[in-house]
């Protein structure tokens, strides 16, 4: 993306992709590429200086597109297909439906991209794009056609991919709705990894698939330090997502429960104990809490959250953030929410800037050196 031009921030938005560069003052728009697409993630590559988009065209199907040249142009890239004789169930054959995450993969293999999707797949290409194939191991995995469904979407979707720094060839995914799984082979097998997960909207609340996992982040200095945004409550997992524990607030008689129900979590790369969430109203609302935008930060590992408000709205806000658009990178801090606000922080959530707030709905917003 040129690297000699500084950081970078990326949105995904209902009409295009935005890219910013970070100058003295500040962000300045420097590309609006794909404008009037639907771009659901777009995120960079550091290892070939790439920007990746994904589309939800509503005519043409879901598409990608790569830049070279820091968003100013983008070429097509032929989109993951599912084999022939894929099914979702018996009879119902899989088709892609969306396209919820690209994530480049170890630094040592800089040609694989892992691409998660709906109905619930993991693809990767091993070639930069050229070619993609279907994850069999997860796919054919026995619980997906009985125990995955949709979570908000008529199918199960993959929408977090997270690569180990240490070993490339472990992988955890985040599926709505079924939980997270991982590799250690490469996706060749994968397993489930749900204990301490509660789902308070099932029969058996504790099953070993079928959580409702929003989204999954991890401290990339210790990658056994596992956070997750559910739809049942923030957890944290220090052991390599072997087991999890509620990190949410309890609730309180007389006293509004703030760290509980959202969308997006980012984890400090650094310190294992330092997260943060947007909280939204759960559940049929999905919208700020009480009309005021917050974040919350904790810097325990979860026992207490911090209510950070300074520079955001107090009042009068509907606004709620989806899970891949809140990002953080050392001291820096964005999000951007559904009614197309758009906010910056440089002192780890403290307090807030605007960037805008005539944006399209927001739907990703990525950090890029």
């Amino acid at each position: 993306m040129g690297k000699k031009d500084g950081p970078r921030l990326l949105l995904g938005t209902r009409k295009g992709v935005f890219v910013f560069t970070r100058k003295r003052k500040g962000w300045k728009l420097q590309h609006h590429g794909e404008p009037g697409n639907p771009i659901p993630y777009a995120v960079h590559d550091p290892r070939t200086d790439s920007l990746w988009c994904s589309i939800d065209h509503g005519h043409w199907g879901q598409k990608l597109v790569r830049s070279r040249d820091g968003g100013a142009t983008f070429e097509p890239v032929p989109e993951p297909k599912y084999p022939e004789n894929a099914e979702i169930k018996p009879g119902k054959p899989a088709v892609l439906r969306y396209l919820w995450v690209l994530a480049p993969g170890h630094a040592a293999e800089p040609g694989t991209l892992y691409v998660g999707t709906e109905p619930g797949a993991l693809f990767v290409t091993r070639d930069d794009g050229t070619s993609f194939q279907l994850v069999e191991g997860l796919w054919n995995h026995p619980s997906r056609q009985e125990q995955w469904m949709g979570g908000g979407r008529d199918e199960a979707g993959i929408h977090s991919v997270l690569v180990d720094p240490r070993d490339a060839r472990r992988v955890l995914v985040g599926i709505s709705t079924a939980g997270v799984f991982e590799t250690t082979d490469g996706g060749a097998s994968w397993a489930p990894r749900n204990q301490g997960l509660t789902s308070t909207y099932l029969p058996e609340p504790t099953p070993e698939v079928g959580h409702d996992v929003h989204a999954l982040q991890w401290c990339l200095a210790k990658p056994d330090v596992i956070w997750q945004q559910n739809h049942c409550g923030i957890f944290r997992s220090t052991d390599g997502a072997r087991s999890w524990k509620p990190v949410h607030e309890k609730e309180r008689k007389g006293r509004r429960r703030l760290a509980y129900f959202g969308f997006p979590i980012a984890a400090d790369p650094e310190d294992p104990k330092t997260a943060w969430v947007v909280p939204a109203d759960a559940d049929q609302k999905r919208q700020a809490i009480d009309g005021a935008l917050r974040v919350l930060r904790t810097e325990d590992g979860g026992k207490s959250w911090q209510d950070l408000r300074r520079g955001l709205p107090e009042e009068r806000a509907y606004d709620v953030v989806y899970r891949h658009a809140l990002d953080q990178r050392g001291d820096e801090l964005a999000f951007g929410s559904t009614t197309g606000n758009v906010y910056w922080s440089d002192d780890r959530g403290d307090s807030w800037r605007e960037l805008g707030h005539n944006f399209p709905p927001v739907y990703s917003v990525r950090f890029a050196d």
